[in-house]
């Protein structure tokens, strides 16, 4: 071989073994640096704190998912959080390799003794630890971001009132009755959040945006539906809609005789819980399958008397009229034990309103305790019976009883937790009625009855702001609405002593059509305004110009006319006849307590009528009476009032120690009776110028 060639070959030979020895080298010294740099991870605790982060991050974002949607926070609060923490976790390595935690507090992690690492060194393992950092914040952001932010079905839902497509446009109340007891069945499943009838019924014959009623309500889903009936056929056409989204989830038709109704509505209520995913116990797949009735005539009339009394609470004709229509139901089939149920809430409801007889009482305590009998089980019984006790027997510890059970079996009506909250009020616990109330708002957001009863808590708790906004956003569903405008002018005059806006609502009602029942009140009403604003002869005027006709229809206020007649020829220096005119009252008032010995408030009136003619034994006596009646330990939401009947009777008799006395109680506790009523009810000005009444002006003013 040529010398050239040789030399050629030897010195390839070189390059080749230099070149493997310098691999085998970088490989060694690669090994060498990166046992080094996980030794340093070690050494500077790198493995605990990742560890440590890892496991915190996991329990805070469990807990975040299991709290947040309890108080209606979106997932995407949670995406945000899981996205912080990821983009921490490097960060917190970074920190860990730099910083340890000594008993001297936060020090500067000190370099390995005795081959301290080179800055350059240092610099690539942080820039490594970093890259870890990222890459493995990325990685599990890659699995878990899109699991935060997978779609969970939210269940609650709103049905919309059913489009009545039968000929007989009378047929309008089946469709409702249809669309009624599809609601009531799944008000009956604890999982899912339904939407009260009252609230849903103000859509009807609209085609509003799916998610503009969706945000309204409060709902994430929402069923339309239409009904038609020829004869015994049934077809009933419904829509499942997302209303977060706008787009149908299922649609279905149901075809049937007029005997497979509830077949019908079964199957529907039981295909919404699938779709929703909801879970059904034993005891609520039972309350979907069982027939209310086998009769569908006495089916069709519960409907009807069921409608009746929906939509006119505060006609007494209307429900006088629906008290028949179910008294049909029942003789049609007379074992139909939620005809029962529904009939004895009419009947409590009557008394509590209009006409308080011993015959009604009997008659409510029957059908309540004849629905128990026929059916143990059934929550509208417990209602109905809860009603009884509560608004004829004023038991209230045993109607909070029958509410309960019946909450247990209908955990999504809002009828029933407005009843827990009317009589956890009147047992003192107010935080609980406030919790109550307010869920029944939530099932029932446009029903202005539950605002309003709601509103009257915070009124009561002096929590002014509270009761307006409630309040207005019952006006907003009804600018017109009697109840919630004289809670309004009410809260007015008890927070400032204003008496402009009661004014102005009175002057807006007059061209309002009313019932005469509502027009009793608001006579009432502005009677009572005259008064306050001492327009003596205007509250007499205003008060004869009511027809003892209307006023037979509110308990009471028949009395109460004749009562501010008195008072106001008495400011006027007319004796004689002030003494006539309440003399009618005081009678008026003891006819009222021959019907109903029991009656509290009938006791008050006539102890108010006895203290204005002079007799103050009697007046005392009578008061007295009202308050064994309706203690404060008894009840607490109108057991205030007897107290403060009372408060005024003593200020009538001239007695400023005992009416300043109860004042200063009633002050301190939730009650009606606040400075601003102080300052312009004139039944107060006998005690005005008592230097206790001043005394007590000026503490609850903060001149104390």
């Amino acid at each position: 071989m040529p010398i050239e060639r040789r030399q050629f070959f030897n010195m390839s030979i070189l390059r080749v073994s230099y070149r493997v020895d310098a691999r085998v080298s970088n490989r060694r010294g690669y090994r060498l640096r990166m046992t080094g740099f996980f030794g340093e991870l070690k050494r500077r605790k790198v493995y605990r704190v990742a560890i440590a982060y890892v496991v915190a991050s996991w329990a805070l974002a469990q807990g975040l998912a299991q709290v947040l949607p309890v108080f209606d926070i979106s997932n995407s609060v949670i995406r945000a959080v899981i996205a912080l923490l990821l983009i921490g976790f490097p960060v917190a390595l970074i920190f860990a390799w730099i910083f340890d935690i000594t008993p001297s507090g936060i020090e500067r992690t000190p370099e390995a003794a005795p081959q301290p690492m080179a800055r350059a060194q240092r610099q690539r393992s942080l820039i490594l630890l970093a890259a870890l950092g990222v890459l493995v914040a990325a990685a599990a952001g890659f699995f878990l971001l899109p699991r935060a932010a997978a779609h969970k079905i939210d269940k609650s839902i709103a049905i919309l009132p059913f489009e009545n497509l039968s000929d007989d446009k009378e047929n309008a109340y089946f469709a409702d009755g249809i669309q009624d007891d599809v609601l009531t069945n799944l008000s009956k499943i604890g999982d899912l959040k339904v939407i009260s009838r009252t609230s849903v019924m103000g859509y009807r014959g609209k085609t509003g945006n799916a998610r503009e009623i969706g945000k309204t309500l409060g709902v994430a889903n929402i069923l339309e539906g239409s009904v038609r009936r020829a004869g015994n056929k049934v077809r009933v056409n419904v829509q499942l809609i997302d209303a977060t989204n706008d787009k149908h989830i299922w649609a279905e038709d149901y075809d049937g005789d007029l005997t497979d109704v509830f077949k019908i509505q079964t199957d529907l209520a039981r295909e919404i819980a699938a779709a929703l995913q909801a879970k059904l116990s034993p005891s609520e797949k039972e309350h979907l399958e069982r027939k209310p009735t086998q009769n569908s005539e006495a089916y069709l009339a519960f409907v009807r008397a069921h409608d009746l009394w929906s939509t006119a609470v505060e006609d007494l004709a209307k429900l006088k009229f629906s008290e028949q229509t179910y008294q049909h139901a029942i003789d049609l089939d007379p074992n139909f034990a939620l005809a029962y149920a529904r009939y004895a809430q009419l009947e409590s409801w009557i008394i509590h309103s209009f006409e308080n007889t011993a015959e009604r009482r009997a008659k409510a305590r029957s059908l309540a305790q004849r629905a128990i009998e026929l059916q143990p089980q059934l929550p509208e019984a417990h209602l109905a019976l809860g009603f009884v006790r509560y608004y004829v027997d004023n038991d209230f510890d045993a109607a909070a009883q029958e509410f309960e059970i019946a909450q247990r079996g209908l955990p999504n009506e809002s009828e029933v937790y407005l009843a827990l909250g009317a009589i956890q009020r009147r047992q003192g616990k107010w935080d609980q009625s406030n919790a109550s109330l307010e869920k029944a708002v939530s099932l029932n957001p446009k029903d202005i009855w539950t605002l309003q009863n709601l509103a009257i808590n915070y009124e009561m708790q002096r929590n002014f702001d509270a009761a307006n906004k409630t309040i207005d956003r019952a006006l907003a569903i009804d600018a017109n609405a009697v109840g919630p405008l004289e809670l309004k002018g009410k809260i007015a005059i008890e927070e400032k002593g204003d008496l402009s806006l009661p004014e102005q609502i009175l002057a807006r009602m007059d061209s309002v059509p009313k019932t005469p029942e509502i027009e009793a009140k608001l006579g009432a009403i502005r009677v009572t305004v005259f008064l306050f604003q001492r327009k003596f002869e205007s509250a007499a005027r205003a008060a004869e110009s009511l027809p003892d006709a209307k006023l037979t229809t509110v308990p009471g206020l028949l009395c109460s006319k004749y009562t501010a007649i008195g008072v106001a020829k008495k400011a006027l220096r007319d004796e004689a006849g002030a003494r006539e005119v309440l003399a009618k009252a005081k009678a008026l008032a003891e006819a009222d307590i021959s019907q109903n010995p029991d009656s509290a408030a009938s006791h008050a009136r006539l102890a108010e009528a006895l203290a204005w003619l002079g007799e103050k034994d009697a007046a005392l006596a009578e008061i007295e009476r009202a308050q064994q009646l309706l203690p404060l330990s008894k009840d607490a939401f109108e057991g205030p009032e007897m107290v403060a009947k009372a408060a005024e009777i003593h200020a009538i008799l001239g007695d400023p120690a005992g009416a300043v006395s109860m004042l200063d109680d009633l002050l301190q506790r939730p009650s009606s009776v606040t400075l601003g009523m102080l300052k312009v009810n004139p039944v107060w000005d006998p005690i005005r110028k008592d230097p206790q009444f001043q005394r007590l002006i000026d503490k609850y003013s903060g001149k104390a």
